[in-house]
């Protein structure tokens, strides 16, 4: 039985598409079979996988959430063995408004994936930086949600919007979905500020935070821009380090709780 977990913080430069595609990628490098979904009009998880969104003529999540297309059809391979793509543009802008007269509107995602569940051991969700529809759809349809938070200043800024979203999903879309985990994001050791936003996560949030802290590193930075996830751009640095311990330790815990 396959995972499905959403990615998601409504705040925008957590970090949110930069663990999607190099979470997704490093659980694709540890021999899991994984897919992602781009659920974010923007398209940076797909453009950050190696596809050009201005020459992508394939079909996208929009034509499966719109038209009923069915998901294989759009799938892409990526470079990566065992990671595939459920690509995004921004004609996923237009999906909420025709979602709008659609019957159960909010769990149109988990149909999608419910027809492909069990082709994958992991299915990732790259969330919208919004409380929109899409991203609604996104809670209902995965099993736990990952939050990245940003070791900067207001980092905790709109997060109770977001748990406040996930507790009302929990009461009335999805009663099984839960926090897999808060993953602190460009943390710098050498800064008094980062070191005093992990320490506030933590105290807070305690054993739901990851162990593994995403560092800031400008190989992590640079590998979009060239249409790579950072362990196929530079298999040594910090970036892949931490992105491959984090996959292990996700590993790990989703073993425990089986």
């Amino acid at each position: 039985m396959s995972k499905v977990i959403a990615i998601a913080n409504q705040k925008g430069g957590v970090g949110k598409t930069t663990t999607s595609v190099n979470l997704a990628a490093s659980l694709a490098v540890l021999e899991q079979k994984v897919l992602l979904i781009d659920a974010d009009p923007q398209g940076n998880a797909t453009s950050g996988l190696g596809y050009e969104l201005k020459e992508l003529e394939q079909a996208t999540i929009y034509e499966c959430i719109v038209d009923g297309l069915e998901p294989e059809k759009a799938i892409l391979k990526t470079e990566i063995e065992g990671l595939f793509l459920l690509p995004s543009n921004i004609d996923l802008v237009g999906a909420e408004l025709e979602m709008l007269n659609f019957e159960n509107r909010e769990k149109v995602m988990a149909g999608i994936i419910a027809k492909i569940r069990d082709q994958y051991d992991y299915i990732l969700i790259d969330c919208s930086p919004s409380l929109g529809l899409i991203t609604v759809n996104s809670l209902t349809a995965a099993d736990s949600v990952i939050i990245p938070v940003q070791c900067e200043y207001l980092a905790l800024e709109g997060l109770g919007k977001l748990l406040n979203t996930i507790k009302i999903i929990q009461k009335r879309l999805n009663t099984a979905l839960e926090i897999e985990g808060f993953v602190l994001t460009m943390y710098d050791a050498r800064l008094r500020l980062s070191n005093q936003v992990a320490a506030e996560v933590r105290k807070h949030f305690e054993a739901m935070v990851f162990e593994t802290v995403i560092q800031r590193n400008t190989k992590l930075a640079e590998a979009p821009s060239f249409g790579q996830p950072v362990i196929l751009y530079d298999a040594e640095c910090r970036g892949t380090v931490n992105y491959l311990n984090l996959a292990k330790e996700l590993l790990d815990k989703v073993k425990v709780e089986n």
